[in-house]
């Protein structure tokens, strides 16, 4: 390792550093593709770790919304008619599917499939 990459890791921020630890754990994941080079309108698979998780009506339609963070980017995650889901919480690794939409300039997966992962400290 180089000085100049010592000294990048010492003179990082916490949220850098938690940034470079999601994209390695989100690139461990088989058949994932970073958040940031998701394409919208194609189907697309990624992993993270949910940031927030909020009950929220859309169009007075209970709604779990989710924020999965790996690193690169941010992806929502919203299920349509669902007050809960066992699971989905924060700090939960996730590995998602689904259809990639653009909503408000956010990339977004609408009822995406999803597999629970060890949590971090697991």
């Amino acid at each position: 390792m180089g000085l100049r990459s010592a000294l990048a890791g010492v003179l990082a921020s916490n949220d850098e550093r938690e940034a470079v630890n999601e994209r390695a754990a989100a690139a461990r994941s088989a058949g994932c593709t970073a958040v940031d080079r998701l394409e919208t309108r194609r189907r697309g698979s990624a992993a993270g770790i949910l940031r927030s998780v909020v009950l929220r009506p859309r169009e007075g339609v209970p709604t779990v919304e989710a924020e999965l963070y790996d690193g690169s980017g941010v992806l929502d995650l919203v299920w349509l008619g669902r007050r809960s889901i066992a699971g989905i919480e924060p700090g939960r690794r996730l590995r998602v599917e689904g259809m990639v939409s653009d909503v408000h300039g956010r990339r977004t997966i609408f009822n995406p499939r999803y597999e629970l992962r060890p949590r971090p400290a697991d």
